[in-house]
């Protein structure tokens, strides 16, 4: 009986002994590979887990099982669960990511603030994109709400007064490139990026770290998805189709990204004022993969390949404005007939290669090849015959919709045959090393820019008869730009910074420190860069405030568009453009209906000198190629984002803003008759002049107030019943009236108002398709999207044609944008 009871009480033992374990350990992270600290990791439905270390690693024994899941929990962060199977004795290594959640709430006070912490930087979800009701699917038609817009055709936004090409655009750490050559937003194609490859973005409006380059406006850092399982996505649109696959091979040290797009904006030019013949076609294929070698190497492959094409045959083109004046009102009429036609073609490749070295858990290494090349061609032959005049809008009549009574007569001519190539090669080598209270990073890099520019372009005008300039003795063309250029640029860069973290009982404080140079051979020039930014969070004044504020210096090397005179000549000689720029403001974050949301305010000044003017052309930009004037920008943004309805964030931007410049020697000459009455240049009666400077005027950017709405909602009864609105508005803008000193910038593009709509239904939700039967159990979702695109059918103006009458006066005829229309789409994910 005794041996009985004593093997009774030794049978749990036994159990024990015979029990077998394995080990898990590994590391999390956040989205940029910082390590998280204090992590719960818990096996499901049970009680055994443990907590990441200070830097983020864990490790500890489990029961070796065929499956079981593990689930990853951190205050501020969405939670991960993870399904496994291990062997008896086997040590599993993961590395787990987690996505920071800005809208985990205790009480009132948000516990993930990281990315407000830092000055002028605005996190977008860029699941957004294809649920948000536009034109362009692009991560920057997202942007164009906090920033506005000129166009729903381009890709191209301007940041706080500075002008398309003073932004930067870093995909995966690596710059990236936009087209040149193209004139309007009906030439462009594909956005760089793909929304369906990317995880995290990033856009800095100003103030942005001595780690981004050399430009005086944004940064926009675009980070790419790394795929913990086989996934994927498609849409089918009346504009655009796409498809993305995603994937991690079975040790778990290959992970693929793919992605094709195609699209074509045949539906949508269709209804263009010019009409014709419009055939246009955009395509690209995207592919990232990423290779495992060890717990210290890891590498990185980044393609890209893309085309587009635009063809446009035109035929007639029928364009009104009205014109109102104590003296003179008309509605005035501009009926063209075209022949010829125009073909453009834009090729762009792209290839890096990124190896990352960490010796140390907290030291990582990253070097960067990239090689980026840009081919684009234009060829334009098209005569147009005018007659412009009042034009009959009587209905009565059967004259209606004619031009009734002529002002101006004539034709004109334009020719180009223009290419241009440009290939930049980039080494960079980055660097980090995270301690306790600093965050030291650093860079050096050298690029190498080659260009090649052919130019053949002219212009034939004849109004009423006479070729424009008149010369009795030969026929002159208007305007002729002929060139040849060659340019080899060597680049060097680097940087150095500090992020410090100053934390106690009553105030959190976050500074970051760094200095940036930059030299090139083109002109010799050393540019240095000192920035700094805080952010200060008082704990026990109040409680839910981040105040920030940044200041620094941003100078802009020039690229070859600016070094490029009107007359296709280059300058280079040409220095950069150099600006000081300071910033400040606060975040308040409050709960809204019990609902977390956001107020972020920010105020700025730039002062910029050795500036370069330029004028802007519907989407081109035309610089003077000249370091002749400075200019300054001041404005307050305002920016709120909540939840108003459950789980549906909505966002409103409020921006002021007015940016000026002073041209040197930039001066024209009024005439006066005997009584000191101004007169006209060809006036008899002339008896003295002076010499005026023009003085401080607008820039092509001084837009003074900028509103920008994206709204989300439900139906009460269903949530898969979903509406989204979009809305932009945009004061009205200066147009340039070509080789007018005096009236420079005089003329007034209109404000820009457009609202777009969206309803979108699910289909099929993967969650009730788990039967093993179902032929639809591996997709997560299906919508359905109906979009009504300007629902106001605001007639927006992107430009103005200057005719002449019979009596040479001058007239702005607006070329608009694009009417209401209806696009349909359908996205289903896996």
């Amino acid at each position: 009986m005794k041996r009985l009871f004593l093997f009774i009480l030794l049978i749990p033992f036994f159990a024990v002994a015979q029990t077998k374990t394995a080990t898990i350990k590994g590391i999390v992270t956040d989205d940029e590979d910082a390590p998280i600290a204090n992590v719960s990791i818990q096996l499901l439905n049970a009680d055994k887990g443990t907590k990441t270390d200070s830097l983020g690693n864990f490790s500890f024994k489990v029961s070796a099982k065929k499956y079981f899941a593990v689930v990853f929990t951190c205050v501020g962060y969405y939670k991960v669960q993870k399904s496994l199977s291990i062997a008896p004795d086997e040590v599993l290594n993961l590395k787990i990511k987690m996505k920071r959640d800005s809208k985990v709430l205790t009480g009132i006070e948000v516990k993930s603030d990281r990315d407000t912490r830092i000055p002028g930087v605005i996190s977008i979800d860029p699941s957004k994109t294809l649920l948000n009701p536009s034109p362009n699917n692009s991560i920057e038609s997202l942007l164009k709400f906090f920033v506005g817009t000129t166009s729903e055709l381009t890709s191209n936004y301007n940041v706080r007064g500075g002008s398309y090409d003073e932004n930067l655009i870093y995909v995966n750490d690596f710059e990236v490139y936009k087209q040149y050559k193209k004139k309007n937003g009906q030439q462009e194609g594909l956005s760089f990026i793909n929304p369906e490859l990317t995880s995290n973005v990033k856009f800095y409006v100003g103030g942005f770290q001595a780690k981004y380059g050399d430009k005086m406006s944004s940064a926009l850092d675009i980070t790419y998805k790394k795929p913990k399982a086989f996934g994927g996505s498609a849409y089918v649109g009346i504009l655009e189709q796409g498809l993305h696959i995603e994937g991690i091979s079975k040790n778990n040290k290959l992970t693929y990204l793919l992605g094709v797009r195609n699209r074509s904006n045949r539906n949508l030019l269709s209804s263009q004022q010019t009409k014709g013949n419009y055939i246009p076609s955009s395509s690209d294929v995207q592919a990232v993969l990423n290779y495992t070698i060890d717990s210290n190497w890891s590498v990185e492959l980044f393609g890209n390949t893309s085309s587009t094409k635009f063809t446009l045959i035109p035929e007639e083109s029928k364009l009104t404005t009205s014109v109102f004046t104590p003296v003179f009102s008309a509605n005035l009429g501009l009926d063209i007939y075209f022949q010829g036609q125009e073909k453009d073609a834009y090729s762009t490749n792209f290839l890096g290669v990124a190896a990352t070295h960490q010796p140390k858990k907290n030291v990582k290494l990253k070097y960067l090849f990239s090689v980026f090349n840009n081919k684009e061609s234009e060829n334009v032959d098209i005569l147009g015959v005018y007659l412009f005049g009042e034009r009959n809008f009587d209905k009565s009549q059967a004259t209606f919709g004619l031009i009734t009574n002529p002002l101006g007569a004539g034709a004109y001519q334009n020719f180009s045959r223009n290419n241009l190539d440009i290939t930049v090669l980039s080494f960079q080598q980055k660097g980090n090393i995270d301690n306790k209270h600093h965050k030291i990073q650093w860079g050096i890099g050298v690029d190498q820019q080659k260009i090649s520019d052919r130019i053949n372009e002219w212009e034939y005008k004849d109004s009423g008869g006479y070729s424009l300039p008149y010369n009795p003795n030969a026929l002159v063309l208007n305007n002729v730009v002929k060139g040849s250029n060659d340019v080899d640029i060597t680049r060097f860069t680097g940087y150095i910074q500090d992020n410090i973290i100053l934390k106690d009982t009553s105030k959190d404080f976050i500074i970051n420190a760094g200095l940036r140079y930059n030299y090139n051979t083109l002109n010799n020039q050393l540019l240095i860069s000192p920035r700094v930014g805080f952010s200060f969070k008082p704990k026990n004044w109040v409680k839910n405030v981040v105040i920030k504020a940044s200041a620094g210096a941003y100078h802009q090397p020039p690229f070859y568009r600016e070094m490029r005179r009107p007359n296709g000549t280059l300058n280079t000689n040409l220095l950069a453009q150099q600006s000081w720029q300071f910033s400040g403001g606060f975040d308040y974050n409050f709960s809204w209906h019990k609902r977390p949301a956001r107020i972020s305010t920010e105020a700025y000044y730039k002062s910029i000198t050795d500036v370069v003017p330029y004028d802007i052309d519907n989407v081109r930009v035309r610089y003077f190629a000249e370091n002749r004037a400075k200019a300054y920008a001041y404005g307050v943004e305002t920016r709120l984002y909540a939840e108003l309805v459950k789980d549906a964030e909505s966002w409103l931007s409020i921006g002021f803003m007015r940016t000026k410049e002073l041209i040197n020697d930039f001066n024209f000459t009024s005439y006066f008759d005997s009584t000191g009455k101004e007169v006209l240049p060809s006036s008899p009666n002339i008896k003295s002049s002076e010499i005026k400077s023009v003085g401080w005027i607008r820039r092509p950017t001084d837009r003074m107030l900028t509103v920008g709405l994206f709204y989300q909602d439900y139906l009460s009864t269903n949530k898969n019943i979903k509406v989204y609105l979009s809305g932009i508005y945009g004061s009205n803008l200066p147009y340039n009236i070509p080789n007018s000193v005096r009236f420079r910038n005089a003329l007034i593009i209109e404000p820009y108002l457009r609202v777009d709509m969206g309803f979108a239904a699910l289909l099929l939700d993967g969650e009730k398709q788990k039967r093993s039967h179902s032929p639809f159990k591996h997709f997560q979702s299906i919508w359905a999207s109906l979009e009504l695109f300007n629902v106001v059918d605001r007639q927006n103006i992107i430009s103005f044609l200057l005719i002449k009458d019979f009596q040479n006066n001058t007239f702005a005829i607006p070329n608009r944008l694009t009417p209401r229309m209806i696009n349909l789409k359908l996205i289903a994910r896996w």
